[in-house]
C-alpha cells in the first residue's frame, strides 16, 4: 500500500493553487493625434498633472483587487445580434502611433511624456473603439520607471494581478508590491504557444492591461492579438448557438496524481476518495472567491486516475460596458486541452519543471458538462488564427489593451524574452463613457425597465489563465 499522509496532501493542495497560473458608437477615426491643436478634456488634463514624479523612493499604495466582470445583458437573439455585426463595415481593430508620426524622435523621453499627458483622452478612446492601440519607437517605457509613468501620465488605474488570491506571479523588479508584473517569459515554457485569451480569473477580469516589452526574443516570442467582435462575427452561427444556449465552463486544473489509489482493496477506495475529494475541495474553495467543483476521472497527464476541479458555467459571449457591442469573451482557444495537444505536436510539449506545472491545467466544457466536439473546436481554432494578429515588439514598445474587446496570447520563442504587464481596473473617464451609453440606450424607461442596464455588474463566476 501507498502511504498517504493527510496533512502533506493538504499542504501539497495549497501550494498547487498558490502557483496556478493558470464609446459611444461613431464612425472610428483613423487620424493619429498630433502634440499641437489636440483638443482634450479637463479630466484628462487634471489626471495627467496629478501622476507628475512618482518614483518608486515612496512606498506604493496597495493596489486593489481587479474589478468584478461586467457581463451586461443577456442577449435575447445571439443569432440576430451576429448577423448585425456581419453587417457593418466600421470594426477596426488596432491601431500603431509611433513617435516619428507625431513629430518626435524615438530618444525624446519629454517630449513622449508630454505627448502621452496631452493627448491622454484620445489615446483611451481608440483604446476602446479599435481595442489596441500600439506604441513603437517610444524609449520612454524602455524600463519599468518610464513604463510607469506612461500609463500613469494616461490616467489608468492599476488593480492587483487577477491572480493574486490564487498565484504569486513574479514582479517585473522583484519586488512584492509591484504593479508591474512578469509576463511568461521562461525558457522552459518558451515552447508552450498561449492560446488566445481574455484575462481573468473567478469573478474579476480587469478592464484594460498594458503589456511592454523591455527585451525581445532573438526569434519569435510575438505578442497576439485579436478583435473579440470579429471572433464573434466570423464563428458558424450553428456554434454560437450551441455555446450561447448552453453556456461553457472550465476545467481549471487537473490533480493527476491518484494511481496509488486502484492499488488499494476496493472496499476502501470510495471512502478514501471521498476523503480525499473533501479535503482537495475545502483547499480549493478557501482560496478563491469563486465556487469550484471536484470530480473524479480518467486519463489526466500520466495516464492515470485524476481528480480534476471544474468552475460554474458562465455565457460565451460579453456585451460591452462602454460600446454595447457582443464581443466573443470565452478562453477555449487557450484553455481546451484537444488544441493545445494539437498545437504541442507542432511545437512540441511543454517541460514541466515542477508539479505545480502539472496541476495547472485545463480543458473546456459545455456549462452542462457535455463535451465541446473536435469539430467545433477546430472551427474555433481556425476562426480564431485567421485573426489573430503577430505583434512582434521591440524594447521600449508596448500595447494599450481593452481586456474587455482584445484578446492577447504569445507565440513559442527561442533565446531570452523579457516582457510585462499592468493590469487596470479602470481608467480616468470611463464612467462618463459609461454613463453616455446608458444614456443612450435607456431613453425609454419601461422597455428596459426588467432588463440589466450596461454597466451593471453580473454575478457569473469563471476563471481563466493568463499570460
Amino acid at each position: 500500500m501507498v502511504k498517504f499522509s493527510i496533512p502533506a496532501f493538504a499542504l501539497f493542495i495549497g501550494h498547487g493553487i498558490s502557483s496556478a497560473s493558470a464609446f459611444v458608437p461613431s464612425s472610428p477615426s483613423h487620424g493619429i493625434p498630433t502634440r499641437r491643436g489636440t483638443s482634450h478634456s479637463p479630466s484628462s488634463r487634471i489626471a495627467a498633472s496629478a501622476t507628475a514624479t512618482a518614483t518608486d523612493q515612496q512606498p506604493r499604495k496597495q493596489s486593489p483587487l481587479a474589478p468584478l466582470t461586467i457581463w451586461g445583458e443577456r442577449i435575447p437573439d445571439i443569432l440576430e445580434s451576429q448577423a448585425e455585426l456581419r453587417s457593418r463595415s466600421d470594426v477596426v481593430f488596432a491601431s500603431t502611433i509611433r513617435s516619428t508620426d507625431v513629430g518626435l524622435s524615438p530618444e525624446d523621453v519629454d517630449g513622449q511624456l508630454a505627448y502621452i499627458r496631452e493627448n491622454a483622452h484620445d489615446i483611451k478612446e481608440r483604446m476602446v473603439r479599435h481595442g489596441a492601440v500600439i506604441f513603437r519607437d517610444f524609449h520612454l517605457m524602455r524600463d519599468q520607471d518610464g513604463f510607469v509613468k506612461f500609463y500613469e501620465s494616461l490616467g489608468m488605474r492599476v488593480c492587483l494581478d487577477p491572480l493574486h488570491s490564487v498565484s504569486a506571479r513574479p514582479t517585473v523588479d522583484g519586488s512584492r508590491d509591484s504593479p508591474v508584473y512578469e509576463a511568461v517569459n521562461k525558457e522552459s515554457r518558451k515552447n508552450f504557444f498561449i492560446g488566445m485569451h481574455n484575462e481573468f480569473v473567478g469573478t474579476r477580469a480587469p478592464r484594460a492591461a498594458a503589456f511592454v516589452c523591455f527585451k525581445p526574443a532573438e526569434t519569435g516570442g510575438e505578442f497576439l492579438i485579436a478583435d473579440g467582435r470579429r471572433v464573434f462575427r466570423d464563428l458558424d452561427p450553428d456554434v454560437v448557438r450551441r455555446l450561447y444556449e448552453r453556456n461553457i465552463r472550465y476545467s481549471v486544473m487537473e490533480l493527476p496524481f491518484f494511481g496509488w489509489i486502484d492499488n488499494l482493496p476496493e472496499f476502501a477506495r470510495p471512502a478514501t476518495m471521498g476523503l480525499i475529494r473533501g479535503l482537495a475541495s475545502a483547499a480549493i474553495n478557501a482560496k478563491v472567491d469563486f465556487s469550484v467543483d471536484l470530480s473524479w476521472g480518467e486519463g489526466g497527464y500520466d495516464g492515470v486516475r485524476m481528480l480534476q476541479a471544474r468552475a460554474p458555467s458562465q455565457p460565451p459571449v460579453l456585451v460591452h460596458p462602454v460600446t454595447g457591442e457582443p464581443h466573443w469573451f470565452c478562453n477555449v482557444h487557450s484553455h481546451s486541452s484537444k488544441l493545445r495537444k494539437d498545437r504541442e505536436a507542432i511545437y512540441g510539449a511543454e517541460r514541466f519543471e515542477d508539479g505545480a506545472s502539472q496541476i495547472n491545467k485545463s480543458d473546456m466544457f459545455y456549462g452542462d458538462d457535455g463535451t465541446i466536439s473536435d469539430e467545433d473546436l477546430e472551427h474555433i481554432d481556425e476562426v480564431t488564427m485567421r485573426n489573430v494578429q503577430y505583434v512582434k515588439m521591440e524594447r521600449g514598445d508596448v500595447v494599450l489593451l481593452d481586456n474587455y474587446k482584445c484578446m492577447h496570447g504569445r507565440n513559442v520563442f527561442d533565446g531570452t524574452r523579457k516582457h510585462g504587464v499592468a493590469w487596470f481596473e479602470g481608467w480616468e473617464g470611463e464612467e462618463e463613457m459609461k454613463m453616455g451609453r446608458t444614456d443612450a440606450v435607456n431613453d425609454d424607461d419601461d422597455a428596459t425597465s426588467s432588463r440589466r442596464k450596461v454597466g451593471e455588474e453580473a454575478a457569473v463566476p469563471f476563471y481563466a489563465t493568463s499570460l
